[in-house]
């Protein structure tokens, strides 16, 4: 059975869908934020997965509108998947003993069971993307040369969530402030945390739970979006992809709500939208 017709999407009214791309597409941490917009089927998804068994079962459950493909991306060179003992830690680079060995299970974690030798592909090289509007990426401390090899495709993007890390869990890993410094360069600010990952420092930890934690950080999910204080430097569709993404993904309706604000300064929507929208979330909390 279709979906109900979104009334977002209604006020927006888009030229076509929100296209977005994941790299590292494995949803090994649960569903991808951008789930309810597949469901309702309000995007196209590109994703990559070069772990076969992995990219299988992505293969036998997705919908029409999903395409998924073999590639590892990375710089355009040649490289080796580290497969780790904890699939979710297999990277390109290689785990940082000196870092896992003072967290309580990541040893074992990180222990490399199998490498794989790939080829990388350049993020704008890969004709299969037409548009990218949002980014969700997690490819184990390989992100920040993804970046600097697609700054074509991200110059269109409107949203981007990514990991980074804290703590150098790989060889070489570049830190939360290169990511950072490298999306703000992009046109990107800091949205949200949508995501964040502690750990309990050794000797102390939980026998019957390593992922116990006190303060220290290790990881976490940034949420990035189009610098909204410049609006008018983004374009009306820019603008309701968005709406769209803060709206369903992470539930920034403040942002959204910004967005349909600057598209009626424009008149890209009739005058009278945003107390539509407001009128619409108002009818969606009503028990």
């Amino acid at each position: 059975m279709a979906p109900a017709p979104d009334p977002l999407a209604g006020i927006l009214r888009t030229d076509r869908l929100t296209a977005v791309v994941d790299i590292g597409a494995n949803p090994i941490d649960g569903d991808p934020p951008y789930k309810a917009m597949l469901t309702k089927r309000l995007c196209t998804l590109v994703g990559f997965e070069p772990q076969s068994d992995a990219l299988e079962k992505l293969q036998a459950r997705k919908s029409d509108l999903e395409t998924y493909l073999p590639y590892a991306v990375g710089d355009g060179r040649s490289g080796t998947l580290k497969v780790c003992h904890a699939r979710g830690m297999s990277s390109l680079l290689t785990p940082e003993p000196r870092t896992l060995n003072v967290f309580p299970g990541f040893a074992q974690f990180g222990q490399v069971v199998k490498e794989i030798e790939v080829e990388t592909r350049t993020l704008d090289s890969l004709s299969e993307i037409q548009h990218l509007d949002f980014l969700k990426i997690d490819v184990q401390g390989g992100e920040l040369p993804i970046f600097r090899n697609g700054k074509s495709k991200l110059g269109n993007a409107v949203a981007v969530h990514t990991e980074v890390s804290f703590m150098p869990l790989y060889k070489d890993q570049p830190p939360f402030g290169s990511i950072d410094l490298a999306l703000r360069e992009l046109g990107f600010v800091p949205h949200m945390f949508a995501h964040i990952n502690k750990r309990m420092i050794l000797p102390l930890h939980n026998e019957g739970n390593p992922y116990t934690a006190l303060n220290q950080l290790l990881e976490a999910d940034v949420v990035y979006v189009r610098d909204f204080t410049r609006a008018d430097d983004m374009t009306p569709e820019q603008l309701k992809h968005l709406a769209l993404v803060a709206h369903h993904c992470y539930g920034s309706i403040d942002l959204a709500a910004n967005c349909i604000y600057h598209l009626v300064e424009r008149k890209a929507l009739p005058a009278g939208s945003v107390e539509t929208y407001v009128g619409i979330l108002k009818a969606s909390a009503k028990p």
